[in-house]
């Protein structure tokens, strides 16, 4: 196929393809998809090798937000029956972060909800980083606690916070249809605070909220100029007790091909499978390895993910191996660089700012260190605007989507 071999190539120069190639990926037939995996393949490979990095979720504080994000079931308003609980010690959260890094993940994800961290909370957050720092050597911490004030970010990173996750979600021109309580301007000044001030930028989507497919490539479009180094991408969760309990839209197929054109788009990034892959890849979470070289490791935020051990079985049946802490994740040309640091690369590297098509970014509050229950767009049950017809709904599996019930916030061993 012309297209696939011409995306392979511009995937391996680093150089944006075009709108119309982005959604033509998303347009192929399930007849193709397997060539579809096997040319996004080719370029994931290039950049990572077989590599798959692990992360793990601490959920420093749930419940009880006051932002309206549509898709989460931590929302104001939310009457999704979850863990509700407020912060964790710095003790309480590195034991927790400390079971997952047993079970072979390098990076910890704290994540808070809010629309965003006092400065009271950020010297909680920070006292929190040192004490696992301190008692886990090598570990990369990854803070997720809404929009930042100024100065914040700093802080976070001077306490040794490796990284900052900020979610755009979805397009800007859907975004007021998720979320009324802040807007997608303010998610866009959060992460650019973030990559200031030296942190790592992580920000991704949220697929399956009833969105176009002209919204999922703006989106990734937006995200390839912001340049964040990690692109989390989220399978909408449809929890019972939110707005968009209703969403169900994708097929393992369809997830499979919103991967491959992130791969696409965003080359030499780390592509991570986050919150709802077992809800929606279902059995075929192995395929997507060949796309994405990261995922989370055991349960989410609210609900619950696949066993731990399945997780480490899954990577090795597929013949990848999980990254050691003594790797570097990045392709050398990124490892120090950030947003912007492409400028010599042909047509822009992942996040030139001067090429990508489609820009424009912004970033959400609440949105959980890329694997928020699903997070998305569409504050209706009718879905989003886009020009594209809406997928149909398709059979609901309520049965794959469980509350969390162990680990932080319980007395509980997690899952990891």
């Amino acid at each position: 196929m012309d297209l696939l071999n011409t995306l392979v190539d511009k995937g391996l120069r680093r150089e944006t393809p075009t709108r119309e190639e982005a959604l033509a990926v998303l347009a192929t037939s399930d007849d193709d998809l397997l060539d579809v995996v096997a040319a996004a393949g080719k370029v994931r490979r290039h950049w990572f090798g077989r590599r798959v990095k692990l992360n793990y979720l601490v959920n420093l504080k749930s419940g009880l937000c006051p932002e309206d994000c549509s898709y989460c079931s931590q929302r104001l308003g939310s009457k999704a029956g979850i863990l509700k609980y407020t912060w964790l010690k710095p003790g309480e959260a590195s034991e927790a972060a400390a079971a997952g890094l047993a079970g072979g993940a390098k990076r910890v994800c704290l994540v808070a909800s809010g629309r965003g961290p006092t400065d009271r909370d950020v010297d909680r957050v920070s006292e929190t980083i040192r004490t696992i720092k301190e008692q886990n050597e090598g570990v990369e911490v990854c803070a997720c606690l809404g929009l930042l004030s100024d100065g914040q970010a700093e802080r976070l990173r001077e306490a040794g916070a490796d990284a900052y996750n900020h979610n755009l979600n979805t397009s800007e021109g859907t975004y007021a249809d998720i979320t009324t309580t802040h807007t997608y301007a303010d998610r866009v000044e959060t992460v650019q605070k973030a990559h200031a001030a030296g942190l790592s930028a992580c920000s991704g989507l949220i697929a399956g909220m009833g969105e176009s497919d002209e919204d999922l490539v703006d989106v990734v479009f937006s995200l390839r100029e912001l340049d964040p180094d990690s692109v989390p991408v989220n399978f909408l969760i449809p929890f019972e007790g939110t707005p968009l309990a209703k969403e169900w839209h994708l097929t393992p197929q369809r997830c499979l091909r919103i991967l491959a054109m992130v791969r696409f788009v965003c080359p030499d990034v780390e592509v991570r499978i986050a919150g709802g892959r077992e809800v929606h890849l279902r059995t075929m979470q192995p395929l997507a390895l060949h796309l994405a070289n990261s995922v989370f490791l055991g349960d989410y935020l609210t609900s619950e993910g696949q066993a731990g051990k399945a997780d480490l079985e899954m990577i090795a049946d597929a013949g990848f191996e999980v990254e050691g802490a003594d790797q570097v994740t990045l392709p050398e040309h990124r490892v120090g660089g950030g947003c912007g640091s492409h400028e010599g690369a042909a047509g822009g590297g992942c996040g030139s700012h001067s090429s990508a098509e489609g820009a424009g970014c912004e970033s959400h509050a609440d949105a959980g260190c890329g694997s928020h229950e699903g997070g998305g767009c569409g504050s209706h049950e009718g879905g989003v605007r886009g020009s594209a017809p809406v997928p149909q709904a398709i059979e609901p599996r309520t049965d794959l989507v469980a509350v969390r019930r162990r680990g932080a916030g319980t007395d509980l061993a997690p899952n990891a």
